[in-house]
């Protein structure tokens, strides 16, 4: 005979705040991370297109699905199946009493990484991941666009890491652990990116965590990170032989 733990396995409303938004977060990053990396939707817009309009479009292409999958349908499902969830609650409104506080730290950390950033990015071993757009030439609307498809995806990817993947568990589970999954996530997706970017992701999603957590809102977060990706794309394509900066169209 064999024996076997008596364990209580009956679902309580206290999980369910903590299984959706885990579960929401994985299972749509899965579907935003395949669908960037396939190759068979790659060579849809590169068949279609000539290599520097490929690039830019398959591009743009990742950057609105990932606002999507990420930005979208993790917070739907939450609002559909957790009672009492909302918006506001995961941090996605004004907040008038922090907005100052808000302010301050967005432009103090933006001193700080996009130093960092800029300095980083004239590393040849940046090259290899940035800028993502890999054309030749870059009209102006290219350039411009490139800011405009970084802006929208962060702002999906820091609503679900700093928005549904956090407020949910820091109420149920509490601020440290809330963090610590927070952070081996966060840190998770960024190891096909290398070691630099997987351990630097440690400290300063620590840190977006704490000032997402005192100001009730993800704006810093969300800010700061578009700062920083700005600055490193833009530094990339300067700097990148792959790139011709000084020859690019008018549209």
């Amino acid at each position: 005979m064999y024996t076997y733990l008596q364990n209580n396995f009956s679902f309580s409303p206290r999980d369910l705040k903590i299984t959706v938004p885990v579960l929401s977060a994985l299972v749509f990053f899965i579907i935003y991370w395949f669908t960037a990396q396939s190759d068979r939707i790659k060579k849809i817009f590169y068949k279609k297109y000539d290599h520097d309009k490929a690039s830019y479009r398959h591009i743009l292409f990742t950057k609105y699905t990932g606002f999507i999958t990420m930005g979208f349908f993790p917070a739907l499902i939450c609002i559909l199946v957790i009672p009492d969830f909302s918006l506001e609650s995961i941090g996605l409104y004004f907040n008038s009493s922090t907005w100052f506080f808000s302010l301050v730290w967005i432009c103090a950390l933006s001193l700080i990484v996009v130093p960092l950033a800029f300095f980083s990015a004239k590393n040849p071993k940046n090259w290899v991941n940035y800028p993502q757009i890999r054309a030749r030439f870059w009209s102006n609307k290219m350039l411009i666009m490139n800011g405009v498809g970084w802006f929208v995806y962060l702002f999906g990817y820091e609503f679900l890491f700093r928005g549904v993947l956090l407020f949910p568990l820091v109420e149920d589970i509490g601020i440290w652990p809330a963090i610590a999954v927070n952070i081996a996530m966060y840190s998770a997706t960024h190891i096909p990116k290398g070691l630099d970017e997987t351990l630097g992701a440690i400290p300063l999603g620590l840190v977006l965590c704490l000032l997402t957590l005192a100001s009730g809102t993800i704006w810093i977060a969300f800010l700061v990170h578009v700062a920083m990706a700005w600055t490193n794309s833009y530094t990339s394509f300067y700097f990148n032989p792959l790139t011709n900066h000084e020859s690019t169209k008018g549209n």
